[in-house]
């Protein structure tokens, strides 16, 4: 039996980057020998085990055949003559198909030290077209290594557009593209998962929601960049800046899809696009199996970040309406990454990337003084039901006021 460190530990100790977690490859070694030792299986379709202390993932060398459509069709074979190489070929790119010993000697049969000297993402192998979830790796790893100067070399490139053109993406079950895009979503540039797929004809199959943006253009005196694509590319980047939760990157991400729906006889006008937005923004997370949590914010965004945008214009009244529509006074937490999101929109555009966003500080103090309202007074005036709620309402408007005119 021998034991060896493979694919991302390997690949991000090479590049000087935090290992979060470690990967490990079993040469020689039966299922009945792992467990005899103590590790726990947990692989179904082929054999994986947890270590019984460091509970990292030890996996039996295994080789892949396909034999049908997607990512599932493959006929698995791990037995103790599978070499470390062969194990090492089955993977999607050379910078993960490298493994390192215990003392930490390099295993390297397909170039990925050189390629991460290069800088370029390239396929291990023409086998790299049978699983068409690598398509999205790729896209997210450009997400990750982009600010590095990572590329994609022309011939793996070319792959992808293949795979689309073969229909393979058509194959990706709507959980797999979630877990792609939610991982994307926590990279330094998650534009880059998104502008990858676009570039290789992929963006339309799986997001085509988000596809459609490109060409929609924008008014210029608010948008220098002009096209809704680019907006979206800047808008995600920027929530990326702002915050680590990855329901505003998402938010961030889905915030101007109704602008897809504009007739063309009224570009670059997009008036309504922030409702219009919202069922698609439904319609892509029922598809997709995305959890409430982001289409709840997603929605909330789409709906009324033109509304925060124009807050100086508005009434205090017409502020405690946005209070109680996004639920606020119950929600805070969440209506802080509903600004952020907001604040991630308005930055998302040429020349605005650093400017102040006061509607922020604006509506969080606003906020605070209808907050600060006591309905225990109004309680023992002996006021209930619709009667107290008309009161607390007006209080809310009056501290609201105060605070927009201080």
């Amino acid at each position: 039996m021998q034991i060896f460190l493979v694919g991302g530990a390997v690949r991000d100790q090479l590049l000087g980057r935090p290992v979060t977690e470690r990967d490990w490859v079993v040469i020689g070694a039966t299922p009945e020998q792992m467990l005899a030792l103590g590790f726990q299986q947990v692989g179904r379709d082929f054999p994986v085990f947890l270590h019984p202390t460091t509970k990292e993932e030890y996996a039996l060398a295994r080789t892949e055949r396909k034999t049908g459509k997607g990512y599932k069709g493959f006929t698995v074979s791990a037995d103790t003559t599978v070499t470390l190489e062969e194990d090492l070929y089955r993977r999607d790119i050379t910078i993960n198909a490298m493994a390192m010993t215990e003392n930490g000697e390099l295993i390297d049969p397909f170039g990925g030290h050189y390629d991460l000297s290069q800088k370029q993402i390239r396929h291990v192998s023409e086998a790299f077209i049978e699983d068409p979830v690598r398509v999205l790796r790729i896209a997210r790893f450009m997400a990750r290594y982009y600010h590095l100067g990572f590329t994609i070399a022309p011939d793996t490139f070319a792959l992808m557009q293949d795979m689309v053109k073969a229909g393979e993406i058509d194959h990706l079950i709507p959980e797999r593209v979630w877990q792609e895009l939610y991982k994307a979503l926590q990279e330094k540039h998650p534009s880059l998962f998104i502008s990858t797929l676009r570039d290789c004809g992929a963006l339309a199959v799986i997001l085509p929601e988000v596809d459609q943006l490109y060409g929609v253009p924008n008014p210029p005196k608010w948008h220098p960049e002009i096209d809704t694509g680019i907006h979206t590319h800047m808008v995600v980047d920027a929530a990326a800046k702002l915050s680590p939760l990855l329901t505003v990157r998402f938010a961030a991400l889905v915030h101007d899809l109704g602008k897809g729906l504009t007739p063309r006889q009224y570009w670059p006008s997009h008036h309504g696009h922030e409702e219009k937005g919202v069922h698609l923004i439904e319609a892509l997370c029922q598809r997709l199996k995305i959890p409430n949590e982001f289409k709840q914010l997603g929605v909330l965004v789409s709906r009324y970040h033109g509304m925060v945008h124009r807050v100086f214009e508005c009434k205090a009244d017409t502020l405690l309406n946005l209070f109680e529509k996004t639920d606020a006074f119950r929600r805070s937490e969440r209506f802080e990454a509903f600004l952020l999101a907001c604040m991630a929109d308005f930055r998302g555009r040429t020349t605005f990337e650093h400017r102040p966003y006061p509607q922020l500080d604006y509506l969080s103090k606003a906020l605070s003084a209808a907050n600060s309202v006591s309905t225990q007074p109004l309680i023992d005036q002996g006021l209930c039901g619709l009667e107290l709620a008309t009161a607390l309402k007006e209080k809310r408007i009056e501290a609201i006021h105060r605070e927009m005119a201080s």
